[in-house]
């Protein structure tokens, strides 16, 4: 028997939704998106469709703690997702197994007050509500709830939404979720508030009726991801993703004529919306890592290296690290030419080895010579996640997670190759990104992978998805890592992508 489970196993305390968009049924729709195993303890029936709620009946409290006590008695419990508990006597059961279980990852969705502003706790719950959010890690509550758990009018404004995100964390010692898709404008960010530390992740709004549920589905994947080893940073970047072409893919269910559900399992599509709109896996990769791209372009050391006005310092250590950096990856890459099947892709994998240790060659060396010292953590880890990804001898596995070295750096080329060259100090590096061969090879490498996880099973492509995620999060942390020195960013986890999420 393995020592370490396969699967998290997720607890999903929440109602009921018969018509499948909400509660218990999307909770457990979202552990098993992502691959974990889903628990429920049901607080309550409802009545309810997409239009509307019509009747609501909840066990006796003393049938919630039986639930509670019959799984945790028998069963590990990984994490736990809690939802709506209709009432004080709920709401003080759960917390007090909560408290007396201590399980590693606690979630709170304060279902409070519905989306279209109805209250549904009574005052002594929601006081409950507010005890039970001291126990939690993490609590996600729309903006209504944001606002009465604070005591404060509705969030007009992102700003004034991340304040009251603050008062709350700093009120309950929790992380908090704080979601902008309530707010009007064209964009729907979300951010991760710890205290007073914030961690935005930009979203695109999605015009759909099909957003309902969204809460629930949001905490049971945080929970689940959380409980399979990613950070609360990565895991937010990666849920937000899927959310989003959740709620775009929701559209093809057909399901109700009120708001409709999202689509929990799209990506077990074996060709998912993305792929079939673009033609490509990759494609759809590198739609998904939006927030992450975000990132790496925001990054002090990209944006100086782009108008010229980076320390050299910075320069050099970045050259340092790529030295290493590129040692290691050409190993990889000749691992990749074994592993390939075929002629073709064991030559592409052997000429693009050769043309990392070239690299080095021509730029590296001549500009900082042979003493690069030692490689720095992210180095390190990025290189470690290569390796061990390599060595468990999986083609497609590996061929995801060295795709993001090259679509990261081709998408820079052809963003600041145009720009204006005389006496730019890194016009040489610049023009190495966006030259013609390079954005060849770059898309050969997109076609490679996509053609792979076409004839990939269920699990390798979620092991690809894996892989990919993780080596974009590396690519951003890596340019980071040269701007801020030997100090290792907030991302910097677990190497290993089968504790990364």
């Amino acid at each position: 028997m393995s020592a370490r489970p396969s699967r998290p196993r997720v607890l999903a305390i929440a109602g009921s939704d018969p018509s499948g968009g909400a509660g218990i049924q999307a909770d457990l729709k979202s552990i098993a998106a992502f691959g974990g195993y889903g628990m429920a303890a049901i607080t309550a029936l409802t009545a309810q469709n997409t239009r509307a709620v019509d009747g609501v009946h909840a066990p006796p409290a003393e049938f919630v703690a039986d639930q509670l006590r019959a799984v945790s008695d028998d069963i590990a419990v990984d994490a736990v997702k809690i939802g709506m508990l209709f009432s004080a006597p709920i709401v003080e059961v759960v917390a007090d197994w909560v408290r007396r279980t201590r399980p590693a990852v606690v979630v709170l969705d304060p279902v409070m007050i519905s989306t279209s502003g109805h209250r549904l706790l009574d005052a002594a719950a929601e006081r409950a509500v507010l005890e039970l959010a001291s126990a939690a890690h993490l609590i996600t509550p729309n903006l209504d709830e944001l606002a009465a758990l604070v005591g404060a009018p509705r969030a007009a404004s992102w700003s004034d939404a991340l304040d009251q995100g603050r008062r709350l964390s700093r009120q309950t010692g929790a992380r908090v979720v704080v979601k902008g898709g309530h707010l009007a404008g064209p964009s729907a960010p979300d951010a991760l508030v710890d205290g007073d530390d914030v961690y935005e992740v930009p979203g695109e709004r999605v015009e759909s009726r099909n957003t309902h549920g969204t809460g629930c589905s949001l905490s049971a994947a945080l929970a689940t991801v959380r409980a399979d080893g990613a950070t609360w940073e990565d895991g937010l970047v990666r849920v937000k993703a899927w959310l989003t072409a959740a709620i775009r893919e929701g559209e093809r269910l057909w399901v109700g004529s009120g708001n409709g559900p999202i689509d929990h399992l799209h990506a077990l599509d074996p060709r998912t919306s993305a792929d079939r709109e673009n033609g490509s896996w990759a494609r759809s990769a590198w739609d998904r890592g939006a927030a992450v791209r975000a990132d790496i372009l925001a990054v002090a050391f990209v944006r100086g290296m782009a108008d010229g006005s980076l320390h050299r310092d910075h320069w050099a250590e970045y050259l340092r690290q790529d030295a290493h950096y590129l040692a290691g990856y050409g190993r990889v890459l000749r691992r990749l030419a074994e592993l390939a099947p075929t002629t073709d892709d064991r030559a592409f994998w052997a000429a693009s080895a050769e043309g990392a240790d070239l690299e080095v060659e021509r730029l590296h060396r001549r500009i900082v010579g042979e003493d690069v010292g030692m490689p720095a953590p992210v180095t390190v880890g990025y290189l470690d996640h290569l390796e061990r990804t390599a060595a468990r001898g999986d083609y497609a596995e590996t061929v995801a997670a060295v795709l993001p070295c090259f679509t990261v750096y081709a998408d820079l080329g052809r963003r600041f190759a145009p720009i204006e060259r005389a006496g730019h100090p890194y016009a040489e590096w610049l023009d190495a990104y966006g030259d013609p061969q390079f954005l060849h090879t770059s898309v050969l490498a997109e076609s490679v992978a996509s053609r792979v996880a076409d004839s990939a099973s269920h699990e390798q492509r979620r092991a690809m998805e894996r892989a990919h995620d993780v080596s974009l999060i590396w690519e951003r942390d890596f340019f980071d890592e040269a701007w801020r020195g030997t100090e290792v960013s907030s991302a910097y986890t677990a190497t290993d992508p089968g504790h990364v999420g």
